[in-house]
């Protein structure tokens, strides 16, 4: 196999939970353009469809898979639709995900009266939302003894960073699990079959926008957005001086899909403009 060829994804089917978001779908359409079947996995069947409708109209292959990620049986009902439809699951992108404002210290808001409930949810969401679709659409890649998880981590998870407690620490246990499973499906279920992670830096999504920037440049205008206070704090943490764009984790998503990371588990990779390198000083 040349060099080139090993990143090739032809044959390969992929599921890409929160495909319906920013970057899930951006990891999603690269995927499909690199050569994989791919599955839009998300809640809202009419957003999975619209994704799945997009990559089809650009000559791809994808499908709308509607389910929960904390929803088991949806889960398993997804599973088989997807096994009846393309006949063997080699992907995982575990791209669901968030944070919400009664977990973020903030304000009012401090350590000691976050509610547990929203404690809870955030790590569920983001802790257990990435457990269940491993087990689930895993165990396949286990029975044919070769495939590849990715999950999505986040700079949260190995910088300390205000606000984000709950989403921080939900983070940290995907990266420990990342890393714990590596190990362990490796040992078990052969060298085949890998789990790495991707940690990005700071990009603009449906959560964020409004926290990161005031006011966008108007359209076709050279003027860059105008940022929060936050936001700025951020760019200027980022020895690039930007924020990222979706389509730069397509590159890290398909090398870590592909054969051509096959000797390759257990890490996380950031992609963040230098932000986890730098000091602030």
């Amino acid at each position: 196999m040349s060099s080139w060829e090993q990143f090739t994804l032809e044959g390969k089917v992929a599921v890409v939970t929160g495909g319906t978001g920013v970057l899930g779908g951006a990891m999603a359409r690269g995927l499909a353009a690199a050569g994989a079947r791919v599955a839009i996995l998300g809640r809202r069947q009419d957003i999975a469809r619209a994704v799945a409708d997009a990559i089809a109209a650009a000559g791809y292959e994808a499908m709308p898979l509607p389910a929960d990620v904390l929803d088991e049986d949806s889960l398993l009902a997804a599973r088989q639709a997807l096994i009846e439809n393309w006949g063997r699951i080699d992907v995982l992108i575990n791209a669901a995900g968030g944070n919400r404002p009664d977990a973020t210290v903030f304000g009012d808001l401090t350590f000691f009266n976050v509610p547990r409930s929203a404690l809870e949810g955030v790590v569920g969401l983001n802790f257990t939302g990435t457990v269940l679709p491993i087990q689930i659409f895993g165990e396949p890649m286990a029975e044919q003894g070769k495939g590849s998880v990715i999950n999505i981590s986040s700079m949260a998870a190995q910088k300390v960073l205000t606000r984000v407690m709950g989403y921080s620490a939900a983070k940290a246990a995907v990266d420990n699990l990342t890393r714990w499973l590596a190990v362990d499906l490796a040992q078990k279920h052969g060298a085949g079959f890998r789990v790495n992670a991707i940690a990005p830096g700071f990009f603009i999504g449906e959560q964020n926008r409004a926290l990161l920037i005031a006011e966008d440049a108007p359209s076709g205008s050279q003027d860059a957005p105008v940022l929060t206070e936050r936001g700025q704090q951020i760019v200027d943490h980022t020895p690039m001086g930007r924020f990222g764009e979706p389509d730069e984790l397509i590159g890290v998503a398909v090398w870590l899909a592909s054969d051509a990371s096959r000797f390759v588990t257990g890490i996380v990779v950031p992609v963040d403009g230098g932000f986890s390198a730098a000091s602030g000083i």
